[in-house]
């Protein structure tokens, strides 16, 4: 049996939703010491719609696979939706990772949480400000 499955390979060969954007309304980065993985994700974010997501990731292959396919999972959803997303979904979605590469998709999944918290935060001050 393949160390990888097929979708895990896909998204670690062709990672969707890859780069910065610039001005993004949520920025969140995770990285886990241990392992070395690096994980940002930019949102943009209309009218409480994830309308644009991107990822860059420093890390191995399924902490990239990870990246791509939770991004896809998010893009054109709600935020509040979007918070729900859990690793296992992440991992479920890449048809499962291997038990010691569970913790990429944890990453992910964090990285998700830290970019929609900055989003409010940003906007709560918005919102004082007004």
């Amino acid at each position: 049996m393949a160390l990888y499955s097929e979708k895990v390979m896909d998204h670690f060969r062709n990672p969707r939703n890859v780069g910065v954007i610039e001005n993004a309304d949520g920025v969140g980065e995770v990285g886990n010491a241990k392992c070395g993985d690096i994980m940002k994700i930019y949102l943009k974010i209309d009218e409480d719609i994830i309308t644009d997501v991107k990822f860059e990731t420093f890390g191995c292959g399924s902490a990239i696979a990870s990246s791509s396919m939770a991004t896809e999972l998010i893009k054109g959803k709600p935020l509040n939706e979007a918070k729900e997303l859990t690793n296992k979904a992440v991992a479920e979605a890449l048809d499962g990772l291997p038990d010691y590469k569970m913790h990429c998709s944890v990453l992910a999944e964090q990285a998700i949480i830290g970019a929609i918290e900055d989003y409010y935060g940003k906007h709560l001050e918005k919102r004082k400000e007004n």
